[in-house]
C-alpha cells in the first residue's frame, strides 16, 4: 500500500511552527510524519535544532491519525541506547500504532558538539548502532535486563511502559551493508532521493532484498521501504529553484562535509554553491504531471512509503499546492 508522508523540518523551523505545519500535513491527507533528530542544523544563520522527542510527544497529542516518527535519530552517542527505548516505550504507550523509530549512525555535526566525543571511524559506529539495536530490543521484550556488551551495559533494568507490541524500528541507509542490515533486523528501511540512480538499482535495493532473504521475510508485505523525497513544487519555477538554497548542505558530498562539526563552516561550504547546485537533490518543477512521473520511477523501483520534503520558508503553501495538485495524481499514478 501506498504511503505518502511529510518531512518536519527542524533544521528549518522552531518547534511551535513545525507543529503546525505536521498538524496541517494531517488535514491535507498526509498519512506520516517524520522529523529528523539533529542537536545542530546544517546551517548557523536563522536555524533551529527542537528536539524531536519532546516534539514527538507533542504532535501526538495534537493529532489523531498520522503515523510519527524519527528519520533518523543516532542512539549510540548522545543517548545511551537503554534512554531511547524507555522514549520510544512511552510515546508507544501513548500513541499506540502511530509511533516508529526511526534510526542511524549519526553525523559528527550532531554528536561532537554536544557530548565532546572523539569521531570514531565508521567500522566503530556500526558496531556501536548493532549493539544499541540489540539492547533497544531487548528492553523492549524482556524485564531485568543485564546487558554487558562492548559499548553498553545495564544492570537489571527494564523498561515498564512500554506497548504490547513493539514499536516498529526502521533503520536508515546510503550503503550496502546498512542496506542489508536494514533487511536483516529492521522492520523498515529508510533512505533518500536525488542520487546517482546506481545507487539504488545496484547497490541499495539489491542489498535490502538480500537481507530480507536472509531473515526469511522476502515475501513479507509488512515490510516498509521509505525514501524521503527532496521536492520543490510550485507554480513559479524561480521560487522553487531559490527555496533550494537553504538545504544548500544536502548537495554537498560526503568528502566535503566529512567531520565538519561546526554549522557555522558548513553554512559557509553550503552558500559557495550554485544555485543549479543546490537544486542538483531536488525534483524541481511547476507541472504536477512531470513532478508525478519523477517521484513514480522510485516507487517503480519498490519504494512504498514516500516522505516529501519542501525546503521553501512558507511550508503552509509547499502542504497545500502539493497535496491539491501532486497527491491525487500521485495516488491515481501508484495506486
Amino acid at each position: 500500500m501506498l504511503k505518502l508522508g511529510y518531512k518536519a523540518s527542524s533544521e528549518q523551523f522552531g518547534p511551535t511552527e513545525l507543529l503546525d505545519y505536521a498538524c496541517l500535513a494531517e488535514e491535507c491527507g498526509y498519512d506520516s510524519v517524520w522529523i529528523s533528530d539533529h542537536f545542530q542544523p546544517w546551517r548557523h544563520s536563522h536555524a533551529h535544532a527542537p528536539f524531536s522527542l519532546a516534539w514527538l510527544g507533542a504532535l501526538g497529542a495534537r493529532t489523531r491519525r498520522i503515523v510519527m516518527g524519527t528519520s533518523v535519530l543516532t542512539p549510540t552517542f548522545r543517548y545511551h541506547p537503554s534512554v531511547v527505548a524507555q522514549a520510544f516505550g512511552t510515546l508507544g504507550v501513548l500513541f499506540p500504532g502511530r509511533v516508529v523509530l526511526g534510526l542511524g549512525t549519526g553525523e559528527s555535526l550532531n554528536e561532537v558538539p554536544a557530548s565532546g566525543v572523539e569521531w570514531p571511524e565508521q567500522k566503530e559506529r556500526t558496531a556501536r548502532f548493532r549493539e544499541a539495536i540489540r539492547l533497544i530490543r531487548a528492553l523492549w521484550t524482556q524485564e531485568r535486563v543485564s546487558f554487558d556488551g562492548q559499548y553498553y551495559k545495564t544492570r537489571l533494568a527494564t523498561v515498564y511502559d512500554r506497548p504490547a507490541t513493539p514499536v516498529p524500528l526502521y533503520i536508515a541507509g546510503a550503503g550496502p551493508f546498512m542496506a542489508k542490515l536494514a533487511g536483516l533486523e529492521g522492520d523498515g528501511f529508510i533512505c533518500t532521493s536525488g542520487k546517482k540512480w546506481e545507487l539504488y538499482t545496484e547497490t541499495l535495493l539489491p542489498n535490502l532484498a538480500a537481507g530480507l532473504e536472509a531473515s526469511g521475510r522476502a515475501t513479507s508485505a509488512n515490510y516498509d521501504r521509505l525514501i524521503e523525497m527532496k521536492v520543490s513544487f510550485d507554480t513559479d519555477r524561480g521560487r522553487a529553484l531559490e527555496d533550494t538554497r537553504h538545504w544548500a548542505a544536502l548537495a554537498l558530498t560526503p568528502q566535503e562535509k566529512t567531520d565538519v562539526e561546526d554549522p557555522i563552516e558548513m553554512e559557509r561550504r553550503a552558500d559557495a554553491l550554485s544555485v543549479e547546485r543546490t537544486a542538483s537533490r531536488w525534483i524541481v518543477s511547476t507541472d504536477p504531471a512531470e513532478m508525478v512521473e519523477r517521484i513514480a520511477r522510485y516507487v517503480d523501483l519498490g519504494f512504498n512509503h514516500l516522505v516529501f520534503h519542501g525546503p521553501g520558508d512558507d511550508q503552509a503553501r509547499f502542504l497545500r499546492l502539493f497535496g491539491e495538485r501532486v497527491l491525487p495524481l500521485l495516488r491515481k499514478r501508484c495506486g
